[in-house]
Formats: C-alpha cells, sequence, structure tokens
C-alpha cells in the first residue's frame, strides 16, 4: 500500500507555488508594457497618415507642415510636429520623412525605447 501512494506521488506533475509566482509576474509585466506600447504604436500610424496627406495635398514646404499640424490636432499627435518633418522633393513628387523616438520606463534606470524613421510621398 505504502508503495502504491509513493509512485502516485512521483507521477504528479504540476506548477509549484513559485512556479505560479513567476508567471503571474511576467504576465503583469507583459500586460503592463503592452497597456503602454499600444498608444505609442497607434500614434505612429497617424503620424504616417498625417504624414501621407500633408505630402499629397500640398506642394510647399510650409503647407506641408501646416496640413501636417493640422491632422496632428485632430488625432491628438504629440510626439512630433510639423516644424520637425523633413521635406524634399523627388521627382515633383513631395517626400515627408520623419524620425523621432518614445521611451517607457521600465525599473528604475530601465527604458524601453520605440524609434521611428519612415519617409512617404
Amino acid at each position: 500500500m505504502e508503495m502504491e501512494h509513493s509512485a502516485l506521488r512521483s507521477r504528479q506533475r504540476g506548477l509549484s507555488f513559485i512556479g505560479v509566482i513567476v508567471i503571474g509576474l511576467l504576465a503583469v509585466a507583459a500586460f503592463a508594457i503592452g497597456g503602454q506600447s499600444v498608444p505609442i504604436l497607434i500614434e505612429y500610424q497617424a503620424v504616417k497618415k498625417a504624414a501621407t496627406k500633408a505630402a499629397r495635398e500640398e506642394t510647399t514646404v510650409a503647407g506641408v507642415r501646416a496640413a501636417f499640424d493640422r491632422a496632428a490636432a485632430i488625432d491628438d499627435i504629440s510626439s512630433i510636429t510639423g516644424k520637425d518633418l523633413e521635406i524634399t522633393k523627388r521627382d515633383d513628387k513631395v517626400v515627408v520623412s520623419f524620425d523621432y523616438s518614445r521611451e517607457i520606463a521600465l525599473v528604475g534606470p530601465a527604458y524601453l525605447v520605440y524609434r521611428f524613421r519612415d519617409s512617404v510621398e
């Protein structure tokens, strides 16, 4: 009888309490970082859309910057402004380039940095 009992115990599988705590902490960290990352990525898509629209609608540097600033006010873009854009022409097309970064504070001196660089016509 005692032999069967110890044989059953040796076949038991599962997580220990410490394992559950570690997995829980990792899940909380992933959700916290993900929750802060989603708005940053949504803002990048808005920046790209605003830059594309400004490049297609305007032909002057001042016009492109003003159009971008109008779209930024509507889409609540705060990481970059029209004066931060690099505006050039390539084959009679306006090319708008941008380069900016956003940070998420993790723990102590550790940061997660997103760097965005793109060009649109």
